[in-house]
């Protein structure tokens, strides 16, 4: 008889960032109050779940988000560095269109391969990291339930991977906004199952968001 396990990838609720920079990696960026709010409903929403295991990336604003979820049932935080977000060449910069970095000749050159992508770490890459992590996860709360606090793209680049679908894609049509659920069911080692929730409702993916 097989053993199901859930592993739940939580994106992080919203950031605060005033001055709509890519933050990327960057230290200090922390959820805004909107963002806390978010981090209270999902944990909530998760309060009657069978979670035995909590992991989070090492960045803040994911950290924040996990700590309701760890708090409400009793567990201590873990970090795993596999969650991170995406390296990108431009964090720290404004990335639009009309604006931004992208209207620079000095940059152009990091972008002529959209399908790796050549300004940032690769997707496979991504991917890879985020199963591994995933995959821990499972271990940490077999029979049971884990979540993963992590990032846009890492979280979409896994869904599309595990889907099997290209891993380059159009940013403007990812399924995973602030602070959603993308939920990961196993048998045993199988994956039989992922579906998608939103605890605190839909919204917009950002441009700068991670």
């Amino acid at each position: 008889m097989s053993t199901r396990t859930t592993v739940h990838l939580l994106r992080h609720g919203e950031v605060h960032n005033p001055t709509g920079i890519l933050y990327g990696r960057l230290p200090g960026f922390n959820l805004s109050e909107l963002g806390r709010r978010q981090a209270l409903i999902v944990a909530e929403h998760l309060a009657g779940n069978d979670i035995t295991h909590v992991v989070a990336s090492p960045l803040d604003r994911a950290q924040q988000t996990a700590a309701p979820i760890a708090d409400s049932h009793q567990l201590t935080l873990a970090t795993d560095g596999n969650l991170i977000e995406a390296d990108n060449v431009f964090e720290g910069k404004r990335v639009s269109v009309g604006d931004g970095a992208l209207r620079q000749p000095r940059n152009w050159p990091k972008l002529y391969n959209p399908f790796l992508p050549s300004w940032g770490e690769p997707y496979l890459v991504i991917a890879r990291r985020m199963l591994a992590a995933v995959y821990r996860a499972r271990r940490q709360a077999e029979g049971h339930e884990a979540v993963c606090v992590s990032h846009q793209l890492p979280i979409w680049t896994l869904r599309r991977f595990l889907d099997g679908k290209r891993l380059w894609h159009d940013p403007r049509r990812r399924e995973c906004s602030l602070a959603s659920l993308t939920s990961l069911v196993f048998d045993d080692e199988r994956l039989v199952r992922i579906a998608y929730g939103e605890p605190v409702g839909a919204s917009s993916p950002k441009v700068t968001g991670a």
